[in-house]
């Protein structure tokens, strides 16, 4: 980029803000100046998820959105300015924040279980301006410091990569147990490259589309199933970890459990979703948890195993846009064109 540095006083900085489902506009704004026991963030890259098409599209649970926003909870930046109260030396880090605005105070804050917070709901790129700009402020507080070389691009999607570890956290996967993976959308990827580091004896991926079971085998699961192969090995699984969120997708997933079984929900369900048979869960004496964003612990896990090289986030981008082709980009995520993987918007 030409000329001097976006965040340099006095120069402008970009949004992409939905005003109402369906509108959006690029808007030329000051650098957000953090307040008390904020950050200033410069973002390098942010990942266009389904859930900020339900945004778009007005089809997000109105509790869950305030209008206008600006979208973007799928971030990674450099620290470029400190509030009153935060430690200078952030200055110049590579970063990646949570995105729940959990109180810190309230019994499932202090239960470790942020993601819940009792607080009230608000969450960047929600309820509070999100990453889809050349700059966001977050509190310090839910800061996640990076390594001087992290890969800024790989490292925005360690959001959804924090949703597969609090997963995990809830499967307690063991070495040589047999495990699917249901659905190889970018959270079943991540699982996949997850799971994979605790020596499973299988590690199955179920899904219709034959190009992303193949690139799950690459990141080290042992089998691709479409989900009518799946069906004929009902009963194998120690544990099954959901992804995709579809229709049919919590109860095939306790079908392919065995009696004991642990099964863990990570997709967002939409109502009308085929509900989970009680006398199938009952009689197989399943242990069903499911996963709603990801704690602070969660993402400490994940920012972890990203700095070790067991997550290879990256390799799941197949887009990059400019901030300029929002509209290209949201349209394209949940399109359902054959190729498509992670979506970036890269400001």
């Amino acid at each position: 980029m030409s000329g001097p540095p976006l965040d340099t006083p006095g120069t402008t900085s970009r949004a992409v803000v939905v005003d109402r489902p369906g509108h959006h506009r690029l808007v030329r704004r000051e650098v957000p100046v953090p307040g008390p026991g904020e950050v200033l963030v410069r973002v390098a890259a942010a990942g266009v998820c389904l859930s900020d098409r339900e945004v778009y599209d007005g089809r997000r649970d109105p509790a869950y959105v305030r209008y206008p926003v600006v979208p973007g909870h799928e971030w990674a930046g450099t620290v470029v300015a400190v509030g009153d109260g935060v430690d200078a030396a952030l200055v110049g880090r590579r970063a990646v924040a949570e995105g729940f605005r959990a109180c810190g105070t309230c019994e499932r804050c202090r239960c470790g279980e942020t993601s819940l917070c009792a607080g009230g709901y608000a969450e960047t790129g929600f309820t509070e301006p999100g990453a889809f700009a050349d700059h966001l402020t977050v509190p310090a507080r839910l800061l996640h410091p990076l390594a001087d070389d992290a890969d800024l691009r790989a490292a925005a999607l360690l959001e959804p990569a924090a949703v597969v570890a609090a997963a995990a956290r809830m499967a307690r996967p063991r070495a040589g147990e047999r495990v699917a993976v249901v659905g190889a959308g970018t959270l079943g990827m991540l699982a996949v490259q997850l799971l994979a580091a605790s020596s499973p004896a299988e590690l199955a991926v179920v899904d219709p589309r034959a190009a992303r079971g193949e690139q799950a085998l690459a990141f080290g699961a042992t089998a691709a199933l479409t989900p009518a192969e799946a069906a004929s090995v009902n009963g194998r699984f120690d544990l099954v970890v959901e992804t995709a969120g579809a229709p049919s997708t919590a109860a095939s997933s306790c079908l392919l459990a065995r009696r004991g079984g642990r099964v863990v929900l990570t997709g967002m369900f939409a109502p009308g979703a085929t509900g989970i048979d009680p006398v199938h869960l009952s009689l197989s004496q399943l242990e069903l948890r499911s996963v709603f964003g990801a704690s602070s612990a969660a993402w400490t896990d994940a920012v972890r195993a990203f700095g070790t090289g067991l997550l290879d986030p990256g390799a799941l981008v197949t887009h990059e846009f400019p901030l300029e082709e929002f509209g290209a980009a949201v349209a394209l995520v949940g399109g359902g064109a054959p190729g498509t993987g992670k979506v970036l918007l890269r400001p």
